[in-house]
């Protein structure tokens, strides 16, 4: 038999979870990964960027990311690592939405077994 102080804990539980389940339906795109921006030297011996730093080529745009157990580079026009970094930050928040859903519905099945047990 649950108690009305259970009860009310059970129901705040499942309406923190249906806030963050309805947040996690609003994300958009997913992407996972990491974009930088990098100025690269070239392999001509007399080009400027063999010595000195600030006369390296770029500013590039990269993706990095595992897919399929490899590491995939990708050139990215500026536009594209905008999005790219959106879509980043948009899988990182699932990712603690996720956990924070986890650690409610760990704490609400606690209630639940401990009053099957009886406790």
């Amino acid at each position: 038999m649950t108690t009305k102080r259970t009860q009310s804990r059970l129901d705040a539980y499942e309406h923190r979870y249906r806030d963050l389940a309805k947040e996690l339906a609003d994300v958009g795109y997913l992407a996972s990964g990491s974009v930088a921006l990098r100025y690269n030297q070239c392999g001509k011996s007399n080009c400027g960027c063999q010595v000195d730093p600030t006369k390296r080529h770029g500013p590039y745009w990269l993706w990095t990311a595992k897919v399929n157990g490899k590491t995939v580079n990708r050139k990215l026009s500026e536009h594209e690592a905008r999005l790219y970094q959106e879509w980043i930050a948009n899988d990182r928040h699932v990712r603690e939405l996720l956990t924070q859903m986890r650690a409610v519905a760990a704490k609400a099945t606690q209630l639940l077994l401990a009053e099957d047990s009886g406790e």
